[in-house]
């Protein structure tokens, strides 16, 4: 399979995986963790969600890529995976703005993007 496809069946596998509420949710409680991680009971806590659901969402986020766990003693320890979520956002901005900068503007001025 060519890098091409590849880079295509890969974005839609984690763009599927982010597009759900709960998922969302708790990858961008992921990213506001930072490199700390958090716990599943942590996580489920501040999501208010039950850790049963918690973990199908972990698994299917852990699928895509977007989130690792790590062993830590008793706990699992997960981690939103930047590098991951960069590729992502690389891949979705390449080709912006027919080649000209991407700079966030002001709503009210018009531009390409």
């Amino acid at each position: 399979m060519n890098t091409l496809k590849t880079s295509e069946i890969e974005t839609v596998e984690a763009l599927a995986a982010l597009a759900q509420t709960q998922r969302l949710r708790a990858f961008r409680a992921l990213v506001v963790a930072g490199a700390e991680g958090l716990t599943p009971s942590t996580l489920a806590t501040l999501l208010q969600i039950a850790p049963s659901a918690l973990s199908f969402h972990l698994k299917a986020l852990s699928h895509a890529g977007l989130v690792s766990a790590q062993s830590s003693g008793r706990n699992l320890i997960y981690r939103a995976e930047f590098a991951r979520m960069n590729q992502l956002l690389t891949y979705l901005t390449q080709d912006c703005c027919q080649g000209q900068s991407c700079a966030v503007v002001p709503e009210t001025a018009n531009t390409c993007c």
